[in-house]
Formats: structure tokens, C-alpha cells, sequence
């Protein structure tokens, strides 16, 4: 199936779209998923000069790459929170945070989303990837007391932030694939089932799969496959390590990322717990053939050597489907 491999850029905004180009087709990339944040894909300008989408398309074509979707995690995790404050601060440009009431970020956000939309089909793409933000992550544990009505109103408030943004997405041929997530409105099956079911399964929202969140949820990330088998818009491959040493827990003991006594940490692909080659299995199963998208992130290890590795490791580990059953060769003429 040679699925083309690419590499998420959001890890890499530090570096100009020619530089961090360069850098992926030397690493043995055949694309790259850009993000809507640095200078790799900004969505106002799409949208304002065509020159703009020109000339990311000649930065890509200089280097031997093509791009499948562009992605938008920040912004979106700005629609539906149920809190806005600083974190949210530091994740947004000036012009979509004005003067920080929440409301008025949540709103600007939104549009932004609607006009990510717009700008992706300007730019040929046909997927936008990303976060929702949530209304009820911050009652997770049921205390204190949490009524099923509360949840019911969170799922709600969430249906009525996303639906407009989701009737524009799918007016301009375009998808959205939330990446199931702890902090949005789903990060696990049930609470992706539950999310389809409020949005009365919207033809534009789908999942841009990405199992590294879900083996440190200690559930099988094979498993959301086989219960989405037409809702996975996007793969990304990440990879998670589970360290839990008796004195910690999954929730990440308030510790930054990479601290070596937090219970999980992401880690570079093929390093950790994430079975890619089951995973590969499933895609196939299910007729997946877009892109394989690293998203690398490692605090223990130099990027550029982890990402280079990670190409080589997905390509290695990727491999057509059979179209014939091993014993056929055994059957009787």
C-alpha cells in the first residue's frame, strides 16, 4: 500500500517551512503536516493572497514533498473549554486572544476554525486536524458530586459550538479528524462514540488517530480502529511509554513532560509501548490509505536523530495488504 509517510510540523515551529522542508526530505519524508502556527501555515493569509498558498506549494515542491492535511490544535482547543486563562494566553496570536474574555476567545476562535476550512480547500487539502477543547474535562472525576445532567448539558454546549463550524467544513469538502485526547471532548471510545452521538454523526467529523493516547489510558489503541472504521481521516504515529513505579499514577503527578518519575511519557516512535505493526494490521483491515503521520516528541532525545529514525522505522514497518489467502496455493484445481 506504500502509504506516504510524513512528519507533523507543530514540534518544529521553531524553524522557518524551508528550513524544517529541507530538513524532512532529508530525513526520508515524503510530506509534511502542516501546522497552523510559526510560519508554516498561517490561515489569514491563506486566505487573503493566493500568492501566499503559491508559495508554501513552491516550498514544498523545492524540497520533493506533498502535503495531505494542515492542522490546527491550538485554536481549536479554544472553542469549547470550559475555562479560558493563561494556558490559552500562550497559545494564541494576538488577533484571536483581543482582550481575553472568554466568550470573545471562544467566538473568534470559531470563526478561525470556519475559516481553517476555507483556506485548506484554497490550499488543496482535503483534512484539518486538531483539538475541540471541552466543556466537561474539568468534572473527569465525579467529584464533587457530578450529575449524568451536568455531562448531558457539556456534551450539548459542545454539539452547539461545533455543528456551524462543521456545516463550513463540510460545505468546502473538507474534514475535521479530532485527535482523541485527555482535555478534549473525547479521549477514549466511549467518550468518542458519545461525542459522534451529540453531533448526530456530522459527515465532517472524524478522528485523526493517534494511538500514543491511549496505551498511557491503558486501553487497546487497536481497538478504536475496529470502532471507527469509516470516522479514522488521519493517522498520526506517536509513541507512548507507561512507567508506573508503585509511587506514581497515569495522571501525570502534576509533572512536566519528560520528568523520569511521571507514570507515562511520550517517547520518540518505536520506543515505547504502541504496537505499530497491529496498528498497521487494522488500517489495512479498514482500507486506510492516506498518509502516516510522525508526530515526534521525545524529551530525551535529539529531534533530529529521533525523527530521522521514526522515518525509517514506519517505513520499514508498513506494508501492503494480501490480496489472496496464504493457502490459496493449496486448493485443489
Amino acid at each position: 500500500m506504500a502509504r506516504p509517510v510524513t512528519i507533523f510540523t507543530g514540534q518544529w515551529a521553531d524553524l522557518t517551512l524551508d528550513v524544517m522542508a529541507g530538513k524532512a526530505a532529508s530525513f526520508g519524508y515524503d510530506g509534511l503536516e502542516l501546522a497552523c502556527w510559526g510560519d508554516h501555515f498561517e490561515v489569514d493569509k491563506a486566505l487573503e493572497d493566493d500568492a501566499y498558498v503559491k508559495g508554501r506549494w513552491d516550498i514544498l515542491n523545492k524540497h520533493g514533498l506533498r502535503c495531505f492535511s494542515i492542522s490546527t490544535h491550538l485554536v481549536g482547543q479554544c472553542v469549547a473549554d470550559a475555562y479560558i486563562d493563561a494556558r490559552h494566553r500562550a497559545i494564541l496570536p494576538d488577533r484571536l486572544w483581543g482582550d481575553g474574555s472568554p466568550e470573545g476567545v471562544r467566538e473568534r476562535c470559531a470563526e478561525e476554525l470556519k475559516n481553517t476550512a476555507r483556506a485548506a480547500k484554497a490550499f488543496g487539502v482535503d483534512v484539518v486536524n486538531g483539538f475541540t477543547g471541552s466543556p466537561v474535562w474539568h468534572m473527569l472525576y465525579f467529584f464533587p458530586p457530578t450529575t449524568d445532567d451536568m455531562i448531558d448539558e457539556g456534551y450539548k454546549e459542545f454539539a452547539a459550538r461545533w455543528k456551524p463550524i462543521l456545516d463550513v467544513f463540510q460545505a468546502e469538502g473538507v474534514r475535521f479528524g479530532l485527535e482523541c485526547h485527555p482535555a478534549e471532548i473525547a479521549y477514549d471510545i466511549i467518550t468518542a462514540k458519545r461525542a459522534l452521538e451529540a453531533l448526530d454523526h456530522h459527515p465532517a467529523f472524524g478522528f485523526n488517530y493517534d494511538p500514543s493516547h491511549f496505551v498511557h489510558q491503558l486501553f487497546d489503541p487497536v481497538e478504536f480502529i475496529n470502532a471507527f472504521p469509516d470516522r479514522i481521516f488521519h493517522v498520526h504515529v506517536k509513541d507512548s511509554k507507561v512507567h508506573l513505579s508503585g509511587r506514581n499514577s497515569i495522571l501525570g503527578s502534576h509533572l512536566q513532560f519528560g520528568h523520569h518519575e511521571r507514570g507515562w511519557n511520550f517517547v520518540s516512535p518505536g520506543h515505547g509501548d504502541v504496537d505499530l505493526e497491529n496498528i498497521v494490521r487494522a488500517l489495512n483491515r479498514i482500507g486506510y490509505d492516506g498518509p502516516l503521520s510522525v508526530e515526534w516528541e521525545d524529551s530525551g532525545m535529539d529531534r533530529e536523530h529521533g525523527a530521522k529514525e521514526a522515518c525509517e522505522i514506519v517505513k520499514k514497518t508498513d506494508f501492503t495488504p494480501s490480496d489472496v489467502a496464504f493457502d490459496a496455493a493449496f486448493a485443489d484445481d
